[in-house]
């Protein structure tokens, strides 16, 4: 049986989500200087370069955005290494989809090695079902889904397009 896509975010509701969202991140980061964006590769990147640029359009922060890459079919055999020094900085990992939080684990795993001060997770869409203690601080969208049910992000390069349900 073939699923219908459902659109959940267009290009106008996602640009409102991210708007959202950065000044949260600005809310909780008001007394820093400097704030270290991670994008999990592919729609994290993309979704960090948004926030970037909200960011630096409505706080005076200092924005440094980075990409992680995370093997998410198998996380042990590539394990994510990450070079940029985090000491006593304030890091925002950024992802897509919280789905099972499998994949925001294994890529918080690295960071915990540099002794950041603090560590926030920022999410466009957080389904309410976790396999693993993970838990958005940052949610553009809650979905609650069934396990058969599928997000899927639309992308390119440089922007997330629409987000589906399926």
């Amino acid at each position: 049986m073939n699923k219908q896509k459902v659109l959940i975010l267009d290009q106008q509701r996602i640009n409102w989500k991210l708007r959202r969202m950065a000044y949260q991140i600005w809310e909780r980061n008001s007394d820093r200087d400097e704030l270290i964006l991670i994008g999990i590769e592919k729609a994290g990147v993309c979704l960090a370069a948004g926030l970037s640029e909200i960011l630096q359009e409505i706080s005076p922060l200092r924005i440094r955005t980075v990409s992680l890459r995370v093997n998410k079919k198998q996380p042990l055999k590539d394990m994510p290494v990450f070079a940029e020094n985090l000491n006593g900085r304030s890091v925002v990992l950024i992802d897509d989809v919280a789905n099972s939080g499998k994949t925001l684990l294994y890529a918080l795993k690295p960071l915990l090695g540099h002794a950041p001060d603090r560590i926030m997770i920022a999410v466009l869409v957080d389904r309410t079902h976790k396999s693993f203690p993970i838990t958005p601080d940052i949610i553009g969208h809650s979905v609650s889904t069934t396990l058969q049910d599928h997000i899927e992000v639309v992308h390119d390069e440089h922007t997330i397009q629409a987000v589906y349900l399926q």
